[in-house]
């Protein structure tokens, strides 16, 4: 299974802001409770209490920190800017200049909210279980599996990897679900019958003088409506 089954648009999308939300959708990630602002209150200036607020809410809303902190819309750093008391939002723009500064707040953040790291030992192991079960259970293609993947994520408040590192993992578990079920099939049918597994790779082989496998010939439907046909067919 290749691990490019995620179409562009989709590698763009992952982890990152599209479009333009609502004001309800915004209200949803960057609205901020009493706890919030007491975190938000330790720093020093305006600019930095605001880019420390917005870098919280990106992460609630798309899972991860980015790496432009201010790649945001500009909604949400006005609803931010309301919610602190802070008159011109614009301030916001001397928060990059210092970009280790971003990257500590980003640390402090997922500390206090309790954010795991997709290399922790403990998540990588959970994941794969997850992954594994889901990969057996549901008949779901490789971009459901990934949405999922995304979804469990989030939910265990795991920063998400790069998106090619989570496709590599989706496929994979798919790969080793199809093997399984390749090998539990083939054990079900030897039991059943020692001569069947041949009698079935045999299906695939096309005949001296045919251009199709006996298998595609079977699946082939009666060309015309007749009993004589019907007979032949079976």
């Amino acid at each position: 299974m290749p691990v490019e089954f995620l179409s562009d648009e989709q590698v763009a999308a992952y982890g990152c802001f599209v479009g333009s939300p609502s004001r309800a959708e915004v209200e949803r990630f960057f609205y901020l409770d009493d706890a919030d602002r007491d975190l938000i209150a330790r720093r020093r200036s305006d600019s930095q209490r605001l880019g420390f607020a917005v870098q919280l809410g990106t992460l609630r809303s798309v899972g991860r920190f980015l790496e432009d902190p201010l790649l945001v819309p500009w909604a949400a750093v006005e609803l931010v800017a309301e919610q602190l008391g802070i008159d011109d939002p614009s301030c916001v723009k001397k928060y990059a200049q210092r970009p280790q500064t971003a990257y500590e707040h980003s640390w402090e953040i997922r500390d206090a909210y309790g954010y795991r790291t997709f290399e922790d030992q403990a998540v990588a192991q959970e994941f794969a279980r997850f992954l594994a079960g889901r990969a057996w259970t549901q008949a779901e293609g490789p971009v459901a599996l990934f949405d999922q993947a995304v979804a469990w994520l989030r939910r265990r408040r795991v920063l998400l990897p790069g998106v090619s590192v989570l496709t590599r993992q989706v496929a994979s578990a798919r790969e080793n679900a199809e093997v399984r079920l390749h090998t539990v099939m083939a054990e079900s049918a030897s039991r059943a019958d020692a001569g069947l597994p041949r009698r079935l790779v045999d299906l695939l082989k096309v005949p001296e003088g045919s251009r199709l496998s006996v298998l595609e010939e079977l699946r082939r439907s009666p060309r015309r409506s007749s009993g004589p046909e019907m007979v032949r067919a079976l």
